[in-house]
């Protein structure tokens, strides 16, 4: 089976609220994600995630922890995804590559159709308590 490694960022803002995206092509188009991408040779997670993040949303981050390194089997591959809790740095946010975002709150989490990679991210931090994840 294909192996893939991604980084998705966790972006949250002041208020506690996440960022979430809306897939905009590909055979997941329409299911709701972290944004990030795929990780080139050479790059740390933490590289790879703010790059990625200045491609898809021309912000910059700050890249604070890891929250969570996922392993899930979808019918055509393997995805190992890291998954970082992350600010703004700079920028606005602006979809390049997604159809729709949301900034949610942690009871409006279950708002939105989130593909089964990222809902075992969603579960994690609703289980947590505290506001920062």
């Amino acid at each position: 089976m294909k192996q893939i490694e991604v980084v998705a960022a966790i972006i949250h803002d002041e208020a506690g609220r996440i960022f979430a995206t809306q897939r905009g092509y590909g055979d997941f188009k329409d299911g709701w994600e972290f944004p990030g991408g795929k990780m080139e040779p050479g790059e740390t997670p933490e590289e790879s995630l703010k790059r990625e993040i200045w491609e898809e949303l021309e912000t910059k981050i700050t890249v604070e922890r890891l929250v969570k390194t996922v392993e899930w089997d979808y019918p055509k591959f393997h995805l190992t995804m890291h998954c970082f809790w992350c600010s703004v740095e700079s920028g606005a946010l602006t979809l390049k590559e997604h159809e729709a975002a949301r900034w949610l709150t942690k009871e409006q989490l279950d708002s939105v159709d989130w593909l089964p990679a990222d809902l075992v991210v969603v579960d994690e931090i609703k289980k947590r308590n505290e506001h920062r994840c």
